[in-house]
């Protein structure tokens, strides 16, 4: 296999993983309750990521005072999203649940204005309305009624998740900050959070039956540590775009595995959502990316020498910002 495939399936492996886990969710949080498994989520993840750090070969093991800063901040956001995406994926189908959390990719442009020019395009805004026309067809399921709790729970976790990538951005972008490091913080947060608020159920934990068990260490090793190190691994061999296309393959995923194992039905309308939601969400990233690769003419023109301006402006570089579900 070519190093361009092997990096591509890897990335295809971080999508479905992340796909999978609106599943596990439900299945957890049908055995125990949704802040038990918060933390069971996070406790685990911290104590991967701290075994990691430790075994870790050369550099310092020592956190940074920008890792810290940036860490702490997120560390709660990260918590708010987690919060209101598993009480969602709680009331409502994994199908769902994935498909509107990519809302995610069209409301974070909205969020993350630092260092653009000029406005968005009008095809961006159509795109975003095309995602919200899907976000109505999901929530009708077999007919138009009042929207689902499960639905706008995932709605409002998308809002919260777009303004945790913006942060993430802000917060690293031109910092030497490394990414274990970074997430490490964040699971010891999540889990410093969530243990008052779940520790009186922990004998249940304990006494949670094998398969419980299964379903959070997938949520934990799986969809946590092992997705964001391989992600980690594989954007650092291929293009950002190429990266962010192939990831946005999740709720694709999220659909099939909630088909095929959680027994999710798509209704004709739910039929179209889906597909008007994906749609849409690819058609507003290209539209982002290429508003963003696009140089500032107007600042080229006042900068550059005469002899210059006939030369095709060079496009700037990018930053990328991906993140973890």
């Amino acid at each position: 296999m070519s190093d361009v495939r092997r990096t591509d399936a890897v990335l295809l492996l971080v999508a479905l993983v992340w796909g999978s886990s609106y599943l596990s969710a439900q299945t957890a949080t049908a055995a125990l309750p949704v802040l038990l498994v918060l933390l069971a989520r996070y406790g685990l993840s911290a104590v991967a990521c701290l075994g990691l750090v430790a075994a870790g070969r050369g550099g310092s093991r020592r956190w940074t005072r920008a890792e810290l800063r940036a860490g702490l901040p997120l560390g709660v956001t990260q918590a708010a999203v987690l919060l209101v995406e598993t009480y969602g994926v709680a009331h409502t189908s994994a199908a769902n649940a994935g498909l509107i959390i990519s809302l995610t990719i069209v409301l974070t442009p909205l969020l993350d204005r630092g260092g653009r020019h000029g406005s968005l395009p009008v095809s961006f805004f159509a795109a975003t309305g095309v995602c919200i026309l899907a976000v109505g067809l999901l929530m009708s399921g077999n007919g138009f009624h009042a929207p689902r709790l499960g639905d706008l729970l995932m709605l409002g976790a998308a809002i919260i998740r777009a303004g945790h990538v913006a942060l993430v951005g802000r917060f690293t972008t031109g910092r030497a900050i490394r990414p274990l490091q970074l997430t490490t913080v964040q699971t010891l947060v999540g889990t410093a959070l969530f243990l008052p608020a779940a520790a009186f159920d922990l004998p249940a934990l304990v006494h949670a039956d094998p398969a419980t068990w299964a379903q959070l260490l997938h949520l934990a090793l799986f969809c946590s540590v092992f997705a964001f190190l391989a992600q980690t691994w594989a954007v650092q061999r291929t293009s950002a775009s190429r990266a962010t296309l192939l990831l946005g393959t999740e709720p694709v995923w999220a659909v099939a595995v909630g088909m095929a194992l959680g027994g999710d039905h798509l209704t004709p309308l739910t039929g179209l959502g889906a597909a008007l939601m994906v749609a849409g969400t690819y058609w507003g990233q290209a539209v982002e990316r290429a508003h963003r690769n696009t140089p500032d003419l107007t600042l080229t023109a006042s900068h550059a020498p005469a002899d210059a301006l006939s030369k095709e402006p060079e496009c700037p570089s990018t930053h990328t910002t991906l993140t973890t579900t």
